[in-house]
C-alpha cells in the first residue's frame, strides 16, 4: 500500500473470494462466538474501536495474508460500528447498495470523516484494495485460526468441506 494509505485509521479489508466463509464465527459454537464478540465489545468499552461510535456493534475478524506461502492467519478481533464494518467489507456494501439496502455515499462520507481525507484518497484506497483482492482471489489459502483453533467444532468445516 502507498504511504498515504498506510496512515488511514479506517481501511478496506477484502477477504479473498477463495476464503469466503472461512471465518471463526462459522466454525465455533454459538457460545464460543458470543464470548469472543462480547470480549471484543468490552475491550473497546462498547464503542466502535475505530470511530468511537456507540450503538450496534459487530465483531470483525482481523486477518494477515502471506502472499508468498498463501497462509491466512487470524490476528484478532475488533468491535466495529455498522459503517466501519461495511467499509471493511466494501464489496458486500456495494452489493447491498445495488439492492437498495445501503447508502454507499454515506459510507464514503464516513470513511472521509474518520480518515480526515478526501474522496480521491478513498477511491485510490478502494482501487488498490480491489487489485490486491483480485490477486489473492486467484489463490487457495491455508487458514490458521491460531489460539482459536482449539475452539473449532469438530463437526463444522470450511466451504470446501475441510478445515483447510
Amino acid at each position: 500500500m502507498s504511504k498515504e494509505q498506510n496512515q488511514l485509521k479506517l481501511t478496506i479489508e477484502l477477504v479473498p473470494k477463495t476464503s469466503w466463509c472461512n471465518n471463526v464465527r462459522k466454525v465455533v459454537s454459538k457460545k464460543v462466538w458470543d464470548n469472543i464478540r462480547r470480549k471484543s465489545y468490552s475491550d473497546s468499552n462498547n464503542r466502535c474501536a475505530i470511530c468511537n461510535a456507540t450503538g450496534k456493534l459487530s465483531c470483525h475478524e482481523i486477518w494477515d495474508y502471506d502472499d508468498i506461502s498463501h497462509n491466512q492467519s487470524l490476528r484478532g478481533f475488533i468491535a466495529l460500528c455498522t459503517s466501519c464494518h461495511m467499509i471493511k467489507h466494501i464489496g458486500m456494501a456495494g452489493v447491498l447498495a445495488r439492492e437498495g439496502k445501503l447508502d454507499l455515499e454515506n459510507l464514503i462520507r464516513h470513511f472521509i470523516l474518520v480518515n480526515n481525507c478526501d474522496e480521491k484518497t478513498f477511491e485510490n484506497h478502494m482501487n488498490e484494495s480491489f487489485e490486491i483482492w483480485n490477486k489473492r482471489s486467484l489463490q487457495d489459502w491455508s487458514i490458521n485460526f491460531g489460539e482459536y483453533e482449539k475452539f473449532i467444532s469438530k463437526n463444522k468445516s470450511g466451504s470446501d468441506g475441510s478445515k483447510k
